[in-house]
């Protein structure tokens, strides 16, 4: 089977398709890898500078690269080379795979999903040229795959979600502290229970600057999102001072970006990345991330915004994206909100 058929129909043919891009010819500057903030894990429960720069990290850019994390280079590498043999299977065995009940679901062409991991659209002037598979952390291991190529997954990721998770933790009690927030149970506001996996892959294309987007220009509705991008294929891109900055990889490092929840609970102080993926002209891309959430009916208080509920949100989010056609996000939550259509 050559690689095109491993691909969903509609993303096959990229090249005879002539979309202008969503937010047109935007300037792109691309970044040098240590010009994003750089934190240290081991470090930064000691090290007040550490601390310092993890506060200017949230503050003015919503993103940064994270080191000494823990997880060990051989599982990013593994993960990597086990998702890639899973999405060169034929797109039907990929789709059979995640038929029924099953926890994980395969999706292409919308990153926007239902809780339970169905596509919320594919219109086609939405398309974001893009496949992936959902996994809900809590339900993985009882998971039973037919693919041994997702079984192998599986494992891994079920080895993997335990590290991010521990991380994710240390995060956020080290914002919260930053921020002088009287939090006590901070394991609601980035609840186990919640994490989700997605593992997104992206075709490569010639022609991007007619094609559109991998992934369209977003916020995410997360607490933290976590991403690994060990096979150093750029695409990712950050929006800063009005600039679109590539988020280069570096290998056996992790990308930390900010999302909606962590805005509101830190009161607008920490800011939700806005951030896209292009498509690279040589390689396809592999990724996989990591979702953090607070517990459903945790409700969030913040002086900015009406007392909500991350299950509030979530609804809100999904029938935006159904009538208006794009999230709106937290200004549907705040305390005067103008016209958001």
């Amino acid at each position: 089977m050559n690689n095109l058929e491993s691909y969903p129909p509609i993303l096959r043919h990229l090249s005879h398709h002539h979309h202008h891009p969503p937010d047109g010819g935007d300037p792109i500057q691309e970044s040098d890898p240590d010009s994003l903030p750089v934190i240290d894990l081991q470090r930064l429960s000691h090290d007040m500078n550490m601390q310092k720069v993890l506060e200017e990290a949230c503050k003015h850019w919503g993103l940064f690269r994270l080191v000494n994390h823990g997880v060990p280079s051989t599982l990013l590498t593994q993960l990597q080379d086990q998702a890639k043999q899973l999405f060169s299977l034929s797109f039907e065995s990929k789709q059979a795979s995640c038929n029924g009940a099953n926890p994980v679901t395969y999706f292409w062409g919308t990153p926007a999903l239902t809780s339970s991991g169905a596509p919320l659209t594919t219109a086609p002037q939405n398309i974001n040229w893009v496949e992936g598979f959902n996994m809900p952390l809590p339900h993985l291991s009882q998971f039973q795959p037919q693919l041994p190529q997702l079984h192998s997954l599986r494992d891994s990721v079920v080895e993997y979600g335990e590290h991010l998770s521990r991380i994710g933790r240390r995060l956020f009690e080290a914002m919260v502290k930053n921020l002088e927030l009287k939090i006590e149970a901070s394991s609601s506001y980035v609840a186990e229970s919640t994490g989700i996996m997605r593992i997104y892959r992206y075709p490569k294309c010639s022609n991007n600057n007619n094609i559109g987007l991998g992934m369209e220009v977003h916020t995410d509705s997360s607490v933290l999102s976590i991403l690994s991008q060990e096979n150093e294929v750029s695409g990712l891109e950050l929006l800063k001072d009005h600039q679109w900055l590539t988020v280069k990889p570096v290998s056996n490092t992790l990308i930390v970006n900010l999302g909606d929840m962590m805005q509101a609970i830190s009161d607008d102080k920490y800011k939700s990345v806005t951030h896209r993926v292009k498509l690279n002209n040589e390689r396809e891309r592999i990724s996989l991330c990591y979702f953090v959430f607070p517990n459903e009916d945790l409700q969030i208080q913040s002086s900015n915004y009406r007392p909500f509920t991350y299950k509030q949100f979530r609804s809100k989010v999904q029938q935006d994206i159904k009538t208006v056609g794009h999230k709106v996000g937290l200004p549907r939550f705040q305390h005067n909100p103008h016209s958001l259509n």
